[in-house]
């Protein structure tokens, strides 16, 4: 099994679990009780991008994870064999399974369950179970995403200079 290749910059909680063919790049975060297993085929994660507490990444054989730059992935929430697009948050408790594709710059609601080989479009509000497209996002909304993004990359250098104490 593949080691994990994480960024000098990235920050991985104490806590966390990240195993096998997983790729976090530069001020990525994985936070508090989450775990990344690329055991079956690679997770890659961007740069920027945040995987909050208790969070499962997981991957299937020929179902890879690829996570875009500037993502949040909220608390408790599951990737599994799936592509997320840039400067999109996940909301916390959503499912997102094996083949579907989330765009970028989406919103995908709290507890959503997005099912295998779903297609949400770039700038989506979707939610629900199964999830569907309920909008599309305004510049507002999207500079919203931009700004949780930012926010987490702040959490997590103050995390990372505290955990390096």
């Amino acid at each position: 099994m593949k080691n994990p290749t994480i960024s000098s910059s990235a920050f991985v909680a104490d806590n966390a679990t990240v195993r096998g063919d997983v790729t976090l790049g530069e001020r990525s975060s994985v936070f508090f009780g989450a775990v990344l297993r690329g055991d079956r085929a690679p997770i890659t994660i961007g740069s920027g991008t945040n995987i909050q507490d208790n969070c499962v990444v997981h991957v299937d054989y020929d179902y890879p994870v690829v996570v875009g730059q500037n993502v949040t992935v909220g608390h408790g929430a599951i990737l599994h064999g799936c592509t997320v697009g840039d400067n999109t948050l996940i909301g916390m408790g959503a499912i997102v399974l094996n083949g579907a594709q989330v765009g970028s710059n989406c919103l995908i609601g709290a507890g959503a369950l997005v099912p295998q080989h779903a297609v949400i479009p770039d700038g989506s509000l979707a939610f629900g179970s199964p999830a569907r497209v309920r909008s599309a996002l305004d510049e507002a909304a999207i500079a919203e995403l931009r700004q949780a993004a930012l926010n987490y990359q702040q959490e997590a250098m103050e995390c990372k200079a505290e955990q390096e104490k």
